[in-house]
């Protein structure tokens, strides 16, 4: 059964994908996405970024992939794999610059 706390259901256009989050592995980054969703600040932003058969990035306000929520997160690597169907958070080269992509 899905830990309906940690489950996340993005909709979109090609329709809705389940994000299971993990914050045994993350938990500030999970707590700070959690906070974002519950203030509607992902509602209507687009996917700035996608690469097919690679990627998909969104998180950014202005649609561009240069703009956030404007908190910086610490980073939180851990050691599991980047499989498909991982998500994760984008950063720029500091390991503690992840905010909202």
């Amino acid at each position: 059964m899905a830990d309906t706390e940690n489950t996340l259901i993005l909709e979109t256009t090609q329709g809705p994908v389940t994000i299971e989050m993990r914050p045994d592995l993350a938990p500030n980054h999970v707590a700070r996405i959690k906070e974002l969703v519950r203030e509607g600040f992902y509602d209507g932003i687009v996917f700035h970024r996608v690469i097919d058969g690679f990627m998909a990035q969104t998180g950014c306000p202005q649609g561009t992939g240069m703009g956030g929520s404007g908190q910086k997160l610490k980073a939180e690597f851990n050691k599991e794999p980047h499989v498909r169907g991982t998500t994760s958070m984008a950063r720029a080269s500091s390991p503690d610059s992840a905010d909202s992509q």
